[in-house]
């Protein structure tokens, strides 16, 4: 203990010693009460107070904290927070740095959603190949909702304004408390039994996470399963997922959502045609025009110039090719014809004509006409033929010389 009589004390360092020791003593706490003087500041940081039947305590949540909280806080709900104890000296007041906030009892909740989810989603009710279509223009829906809330009279409005021609079936049935979800699944299965519509639509406005329990009873997450109908959820909440939606065929986020998206606008409709139209009409001019000009380019003369500047190149290469192939075959018969006179003249240079022409003579023999090549083989008496280049004579042998 301090003795108080010892020292003076300046109210800074007082300050100090009491910020010590309570922020090293409560570094993570955790604090339950009912929230009041809730104020929320422009920069998105929280100022309130957390109250009991005997005390108080100021709080605050900042910005980067805040936007994880799954709830709008609101003055008498009752909270839970996480945090630390902080002093501010120039005050002269304590407040909790808050980390978190919840629901009182909230996360037992979100624990016992957890253990359901991961038993439903065992059981297959939110495996994707379960899920059906949407029909494109329905012409009836099933709407499943409170009758007196905020709820049943969005999802009217939108669909009497975007498409006023479509068949509503309100099928009333309470969006929170104990029997909620068995009246929610029971209307789920009328609307199959007597086939009421071609879509449903169920779901309710935004709450608390205790509010929202109805829509993530199994016996609601079961009917939405099963249903032959295409359902959409529509728990207009911000941050928890309801079983619902992931049971559901199609979430919307809030209910005048999916009402937008089961209605079709005729405008809209009509202004689409009418693009379309446009489109079509813009497309099948183009393509004549197109046409058109690729069909000018096909009369007579066109055709007969576009021939024309085909064939000439081709005719051009005929007239060379001609030429060049004359050509050639002048050189070859030239020198084919040199060869000729060539060979001609060797052959009357050899001719024995040409040889007797010189002043030589051919002998042989007169009876047999054999040539006579050496005197030896001649004999007296014999009768011979003499061949000039000219003419010839005839003379007896009388003698030989060797």
């Amino acid at each position: 203990m301090f003795n108080q009589t010892d020292k003076i004390y300046q109210v800074s360092d007082l300050t100090f010693l009491i910020k010590e020791i309570l922020e090293s003593s409560f570094m993570a706490l955790t604090v339950e009460g009912e929230l009041s003087n809730f104020r929320p500041s422009s920069t998105g940081h929280w100022y309130f107070t957390l109250k009991d039947d005997n005390a108080m305590i100021q709080g605050v949540m900042f910005k980067g904290k805040s936007a994880g909280v799954r709830f709008q806080p609101k003055d008498g709900q009752r909270v839970k927070v996480k945090g630390t104890l902080a002093v501010y000296a120039k005050r002269g007041s304590y407040q909790i740095i808050c980390t978190s906030m919840e629901m009182s009892g909230e996360g037992d909740i979100l624990a016992m959603l957890e253990r359901r989810k991961q038993k439903l989603a065992n059981l297959g009710y939110f495996n994707s190949d379960r899920k059906k279509q949407l029909p494109l223009f329905p012409s009836k829906v099933v709407v499943i909702s409170s009758p007196t809330g905020a709820a049943l009279r969005d999802i009217l409005q939108v669909l009497n304004r975007r498409s006023s021609g479509l068949d509503v079936v309100i099928l009333p049935a309470p969006v929170q408390g104990e029997s909620a979800g068995d009246e929610i699944s029971a209307q789920i299965k009328r609307a199959n039994r007597y086939r009421m519509g071609d879509v449903i639509i169920t779901g309710r406005g935004g709450g608390s996470l205790e509010d929202l329990l109805p829509f993530s009873e199994e016996l609601v997450v079961q009917a939405i399963a099963e249903s032959e109908i295409p359902v959409i959820s529509a728990v207009g909440h911000e941050i928890d997922i309801v079983l619902s939606d992931l049971a559901a065929d199609y979430r919307a986020p809030t209910p005048s959502a999916a009402a937008e998206i089961v209605s079709s606008s005729r405008e809209e409709l009509k202004v689409k045609v009418n693009n379309l139209t446009n489109s079509i009409s813009d497309r099948l001019l183009d393509k004549t025009e197109k046409i058109r000009l690729l069909l000018n380019q096909f009369t007579p003369e066109n055709l007969e110039r576009n021939f024309m500047q085909i064939v000439q190149p081709l005719f051009l290469r005929l007239d060379d090719a001609k030429e060049e192939s004359i050509s050639i075959l002048r050189e070859i018969v030239l020198r084919k014809r040199h060869k000729v006179e060539l060979v001609k003249s060797d052959f009357e240079n050899s001719s024995p004509l040409a040889i007797l022409k010189r002043g030589f003579a051919v002998v042989s023999d007169n009876e047999t006409g054999e040539f006579i090549k050496s005197a030896g083989k001649l004999k007296n008496g014999q009768l011979i033929n003499i061949q000039f280049s000219k003419d010839s004579a005839s003379a007896e042998i009388k003698g030989q010389n060797k």
